[in-house]
């Protein structure tokens, strides 16, 4: 169980430019997720140890205000904010030679390289198109991916192989894409053997909306705080628990729960 009055939340999109350098764990939070942790002992654990939490969804927002949280962000920082901005070139950091992980110097090996993401997550189709579409918005940046086998939980042996992709990789930025909760709690349990210097976001939909896949709500949508209703309207079948009730959970569990 978490407790959103509790937590360290990034309080605006001014904020990620404060992110240092670094290995860096950062996950979202919304309304689901807070709901979701409830009831999920290991990935509320993996949403208050992480190193940052960003706002993703204007229901946080607007809780942490009314329930005087010790963060109370000023605005929603989405999972796509974190990406656009990882993805551009935060000043103070190399622009082509070295590592994005070491601001104004090169690291040993990488002198003559570009910057390298790893998109670790979804299908290999998903993984394709976003090869694609890196071509052509980021050219800069070397593109490595990985698609782990479709299961609720990972053997032994599909542990072992992800991490050494992403170790063998060794990339100056990580995105990890397997819907939460998955996706925050493999991070976290096995955060201590990913030998990476970089930062690493959990954030699953942001490779179906770049990989063009699943369409993200226009921009009135987004600056009205009605994303979800956006969501919710093109995929009813699929999105109706998750928000008709998944709402009316998240202000039963902010008022019992806080």
């Amino acid at each position: 169980m978490i407790k959103l009055k509790d937590l360290n939340i990034i309080e605006s999109l001014d904020a990620l430019s404060r992110i240092p350098p670094g290995k860096i764990l950062i996950n979202t939070i919304n309304a689901h997720s807070y709901n979701t942790a409830q009831k999920d002992a290991l990935f509320a654990e993996a949403l208050q140890n992480g190193d940052y939490l960003i706002p993703d969804g204007a229901s946080i927002v607007k809780a942490c205000r009314w329930l005087k949280a010790k963060s109370r962000p000023t605005e929603r920082v989405a999972g796509w904010d974190l990406f656009e901005f990882e993805m551009g070139v935060p000043a103070g950091f190399p622009k082509v030679e070295g590592t994005v992980c070491e601001p104004g110097g090169e690291s040993d090996g990488m002198k003559n390289r570009r910057r390298r993401v790893m998109f670790m997550g979804s299908s290999e189709k998903v993984l394709s198109l976003i090869r694609k579409r890196m071509s052509e918005v980021y050219p800069q940046w070397e593109v490595v991916t990985y698609s782990p086998p479709y299961k609720p939980e990972f053997s032994d042996e599909d542990n072992e192989a992800i991490i050494s992709a992403i170790n063998d990789a060794d990339p100056d930025l990580l995105w990890i894409g397997m819907t939460a909760p998955k996706q925050e709690k493999w991070a976290y349990a096995n955060w201590d053997r990913l030998n990476i210097r970089c930062h690493v976001g959990t954030i699953g939909a942001v490779f179906d909306f770049f990989a063009g896949t699943y369409k993200r709500a226009p921009l009135w949508w987004q600056e009205h705080s009605l994303e979800w209703l956006y969501r919710l309207l093109k995929e009813p079948r699929r999105m109706w628990r998750r928000y008709l009730i998944g709402n009316a959970l998240f202000l039963w569990n902010i008022l019992v729960n806080e």
